[in-house]
């Protein structure tokens, strides 16, 4: 079995979901997504996000998809730019 793949995506989920007072299992029911599915997200393990899938979870949040989704550079899978020559 291969090796995780890094990435310097981080999502953030459980901020927004603690922001708005809701929960894990809310979030699925009134976006349409298994419990499953947005925890892998959530956990940082997708390999995709569909456009769709997205933006119903932004119109559920009220927020934009730079709240819910950041890149660090410096992250395991990134390069630290600054360091960079």
């Amino acid at each position: 079995m291969p090796e995780e793949e890094l990435h310097s995506i981080r999502i953030h989920l459980d901020r927004l979901l603690v922001e708005r007072g809701m929960t894990l299992t809310e979030l699925s029911a009134r976006v349409g997504i298994t419990v499953v599915n947005l925890s892998v997200l959530k956990n940082g393990r997708a390999k995709a996000v569909r456009f769709s899938t997205l933006s119903r979870i932004c119109d559920v949040l009220e927020c934009q998809p730079g709240d819910l989704i950041t890149h660090d550079p410096a992250g395991p899978g990134g390069r630290d730019f600054q360091n960079t020559p």
